[in-house]
């Protein structure tokens, strides 16, 4: 019985102890769980020497295969190769790329040892789907190994125009190994046009016609598949956790102050330092807004070993504490910054309590958060989206107020405009993205993107 293999770097066991995170798992879980099928990757744990074998786990008719990384392979694959070089430059941030030739040698050799722990588990009859930019290579590994099956990749993150690609030492080589699968999936047309031209100026692939390339005699299809979010569920969740304690202390230091918030991973990628420094332009340049506004931003650690991140929590704090030190009262603390991660229903309830989402990437593939704050909206009184248009999310929000990101005065123009922001225009806004949101929601593009995979194109 042919069956969905989902392939990913990190693989989310499930722990009875903890609810499934991120919309994104729920929504293969659901797919591996219709149709049959197993999810393999890293487990999330390092050992001394290289697994031989996967660990297996069944539960909730999904078979989990997992291996372990050594330090080594942790080091030069997934600090080095996949977050020190694809990230930055995929990023847009060439200046952050540290490039060290073991690096590459570790991302090779994680990728070959995937394929060689992954192809005795493949069926004749099964479909792979392989998602982000850390499995650039498996395809082709895989077909290495002899495996003719139908193979597809999504991309989640942005892909860089081919002037930037082509500082990134390997480009060529990992272009090659993109075209060893059988549909690339992409978040936005301008990432799948980038793309095109970088496989056709780097590797003289051919474009055949719309969405369709060839490349050493095989075709290699193309799409653009939105990642959405599960609407319905965020709005019940929003409403039934804005009433728990901790947000309703939260609600009740307010009082009738109006919160702003920033939900986000610490990452250079993200512009919090431009976000915080915006907010100050918006206290020092609306001075009415002193006293009456809050923002909250809450940054989840990450990629902690990269001294970048580390360099960066550092300014974050200070610069909080900068701003709050110069325009704070006894009774307001202009910045609640938080460096740690909350559980998933109480930021959606904190999301339906703002008055304002603030979501300001200098570059994103898509950027979930986006829709799940519009998605957490109460639509009698919705909170209103300040949105970087430099993000996947703005070619569909368009009813968000849409910001240069690097230019924080615009942003803080923007985040007075949606303080002062009418009801009735609120709720029209509100009610045109959630017509967009719930015609692509993340079922549909799990389906959208499987059924072109199996060549029932759209």
């Amino acid at each position: 019985m042919s069956r969905l293999v989902v392939v990913s770097n990190r693989v989310p066991l499930p722990n009875p102890d903890r609810p499934q995170a991120g919309g994104l798992a729920v929504a293969l879980s659901d797919a591996l769980s219709r149709r049959g099928g197993l999810w393999f990757g890293w487990s999330g744990q390092l050992t001394d020497t290289p697994a031989a074998h996967p660990d297996h786990l069944h539960h909730a008719g999904i078979d989990y295969a997992t291996i372990p990384l050594t330090r080594d392979d942790y080091d030069d694959f997934y600090l080095g190769y996949a977050n020190a070089v694809i990230w930055p430059v995929f990023h847009f941030n060439l200046g952050a790329m540290d490039y060290q030739r073991r690096y590459s040698h570790g991302y090779a050799r994680v990728n070959a040892r995937f394929a060689d722990i992954l192809a005795p588990l493949i069926g004749p009859g099964d479909t792979i789907w392989i998602h982000d930019y850390h499995l650039m290579p498996l395809a082709r590994e895989l077909r290495e190994r002899g495996l003719r099956n139908r193979i597809g990749f999504f991309l989640h993150i942005p892909f860089p125009d081919y002037d930037v690609l082509r500082a990134m030492p390997g480009h060529r080589a990992l272009l090659e190994d993109l075209c060893r699968f059988d549909l690339l999936g992409f978040q936005t047309d301008n990432d799948r046009h980038a793309f095109e031209e970088s496989a056709t100026r780097a590797i003289g692939a051919l474009v055949r016609s719309s969405g369709c390339l060839r490349h050493r005699n095989r075709d290699l299809h193309t799409g653009v598949y939105p990642v959405g979010v599960a609407v319905d569920g965020l709005a019940d969740l929003s409403a039934q956790t804005l009433t728990t304690p901790a947000v309703q202390r939260l609600l009740d230091g307010l009082g009738e102050r109006d919160l702003m918030i920033g939900v986000d991973r610490l990452d250079y990628s993200k512009g919090l330092e431009q976000r915080l420094r915006a907010f100050e332009a918006l206290l020092e340049d609306y001075p009415h807004r002193r006293g009456h506004t809050v923002l909250m931003q809450i940054a989840s650690p990450s990629r902690g070993d990269i001294a970048e991140y580390a360099e960066l929590r550092q300014r974050l704090e200070g610069l909080s504490g900068h701003i709050n030190g110069i325009y704070g009262d006894l009774d307001w603390a202009p910045i609640h910054y938080l460096n740690r991660t909350f559980d998933r229903g109480a930021v959606m309830g904190l999301y339906r309590a703002a008055r304002v989402g603030v979501v300001t990437p200098l570059r994103d593939g898509m950027n979930l958060v986006a829709k799940e704050f519009v998605a957490s909206q109460d639509p009698d009184s919705p909170g209103v989206l300040v949105l970087s248009d430099l993000t996947g999310a703005a070619a569909e929000l368009t009813d968000a107020i849409q910001v240069n990101p690097y230019d924080t005065d615009a942003i803080a123009a923007g985040l007075n405009q949606a303080l002062a922001m009418p009801l009735p225009e609120r709720r029209r806004r509100h009610q045109r993205m959630m017509a967009v949101l719930r015609e692509r929601d993340i079922g549909a593009w799990e389906q959208r993107f499987l059924n072109d995979l199996g060549g029932e194109r759209s």
